[in-house]
């Protein structure tokens, strides 16, 4: 009797999934049936397969409640592995590793923060764009020397942002994996004020010109002028105290 009523709960719900649900439901049903026929009691999953459940995964959120012969955490693992596989396709296609910079750059940038031991890796960056080096920042920070954290270091910083709460926001980029193995840049913008994310947006080539777009959107035209002015005056001053 129970056996039953869930067969008939089963055809009502049948009855009212959209068509595309019951297609794709049935196809992974059929799929599964014939990796099982094929296979006995231990499955033999192919590459095949395992591109079916990944794709099928990125296109209908119901795939878990279908799933029987792995479980849901085996397919994300598979989707992982073919993006680290990719990409690590991808890198060794040219020369691998990052090219080694000169011997008198490394000793530019340990002289430049070795003189201005404030400055920090985003302002030498900025001096070594300047006098012509073309290099990342992330680069140029590994020659920096190491310094030793101050013990109220963090206590500072806490202090900071409880008195400036209400007038800084909170940015960054996060990347998504697709399952055509590209990257999807997402751009978020937190307001600490509120406690609440307050602008989101997605594409697949961040540019400059893309951010300053989404300030505009998040903060608003006249916060964001106001802001680049600022910016700009600090970068200024600071360019003509800098020592070389």
């Amino acid at each position: 009797m129970a056996r039953l009523g869930l067969l008939l709960l089963a055809v009502v719900r049948a009855l009212l999934q959209p068509r595309s649900d019951l297609v794709l439901e049935n196809l992974a049903l059929r799929q599964q049936l014939a990796v099982l026929m094929h296979s006995g009691r231990r499955p033999r999953i192919t590459r095949a397969d395992r591109w079916f459940w990944v794709m099928l995964r990125r296109c209908w959120s119901r795939w878990t409640e279908v799933l029987i012969f792995v479980k849901p955490e085996t397919v994300v693992s598979w989707h992982r592995r073919g993006f680290r596989r990719y990409w690590t396709w991808l890198s060794r296609r040219g020369r691998r590793g990052r090219p080694a910079i000169e011997t008198n750059l490394r000793a530019l940038i340990r002289r430049m923060a070795m003189e201005n031991p404030t400055g920090g890796a985003p302002r030498i960056h900025g001096e070594l764009l300047m006098l012509g080096f073309d290099i990342s920042e992330r680069t140029g920070s590994r020659y920096l020397p190491r310094y030793q954290a101050q013990p109220d270091a963090g206590t500072r910083w806490l202090t900071f942002l409880r008195n400036h709460r209400d007038a800084i926001a909170g940015m960054d980029f996060f990347v998504v994996p697709t399952v055509t193995l590209r990257v999807v840049y997402a751009w978020f913008a937190i307001d600490h004020a509120r406690r609440r994310i307050g602008h989101v947006d997605v594409t697949d080539q961040p540019t400059a010109a893309w951010v300053i777009q989404q300030l505009r959107e998040a903060f608003g035209f006249r916060h964001c002028a106001a802001a680049f002015n600022l910016r700009s005056r600090l970068d200024f001053s600071r360019r003509r105290s800098f020592r070389l």
